[in-house]
């Protein structure tokens, strides 16, 4: 059986009956509760027509192993990966500029779930990851992600290099985050169509990604700190992205 994940709380659950109901297994909804925004859920179970059982308390805690279930609980399969040939008919057919998230090689899955958070804050449209050495889609990376797996794509390309070549031909400017970069993200350029391109845990960037990105950049940090973990620096990276890109519609 494919493997399936617990998804708890009310904008997680929303956001799955809005994107992949048919992912549905089972769910639960505590019987105390009879405040709007439950009752929107359980109308949105209804007008799909999935059945959902009416539970306590305590039973949602443990359907939920603690977390903050606010009065629902479901069973999904998990969301699907997307493919190479899905993503370049995403970028032949997109509207406007594009802004994407390249990771090459992130291998923990709870920095994948909270790159795949903020990048959906952020507005990113896609996250594009290689084949290879890279973590996929687990129960443990929707958890994390928060409901950002049910709505961002993530698409899986079997050579990365390849890829970002293909994009620079499709007039996306590659941007990739490296320590020994001479420009701050604060001095580069980031507005129009962009990905950003992070490295790996630890290792960075690698130096084959990095020949293909348009400019270097990096994170101007204090002499006390080596490097930030790839999902918070990925956050700062992402929201200069927003804030350049704001400030050139005023």
């Amino acid at each position: 059986m494919a493997e399936s994940q617990t998804i708890y709380g009310i904008h997680a659950v929303q956001a799955l009956l809005t994107k992949g109901p048919s992912r549905i297994i089972n769910a639960w909804v505590d019987k105390q509760r009879t405040d709007s925004k439950v009752n929107q859920v359980r109308e949105g179970f209804e007008a799909l027509g999935l059945h959902y059982e009416s539970v306590d308390k305590k039973t949602l805690e443990k359907l939920a192993f603690g977390g903050n279930h606010q009065g629902v609980v479901v069973a999904a399969k998990l969301p699907q990966e997307m493919t190479e040939e899905a993503l370049k008919k995403k970028v032949a057919t997109r509207e406007g500029d594009a802004f994407y998230l390249v990771l090459d090689q992130v291998t923990d899955p709870h920095n994948l779930g909270a790159c795949m958070r903020t990048a959906l804050a952020a507005g990113v449209q896609a996250i594009i990851v290689p084949k290879d050495n890279a973590c996929r889609l687990n129960a443990t990376v929707c958890k994390v992600a928060s409901g950002a797996a049910e709505v961002l794509p993530i698409y899986r390309v079997t050579n990365l290099s390849r890829t970002l070549k293909w994009l620079k031909a499709e007039g996306v400017w590659l941007t990739g985050a490296a320590g020994e970069a001479m420009q701050t993200v604060f001095d580069a350029s980031l507005t129009g169509s962009v990905a950003i391109v992070m490295g790996a845990e630890g290792k960075g960037l690698r130096l084959l990604t990095q020949k293909h990105c348009d400019q270097l950049i990096k994170i101007p940090m204090s002499k006390e700190v080596e490097s930030l973990n790839v999902s918070v620096a990925t956050g700062v990276i992402l929201y200069e992205v927003v804030r350049q890109n704001t400030l050139r519609v005023k």
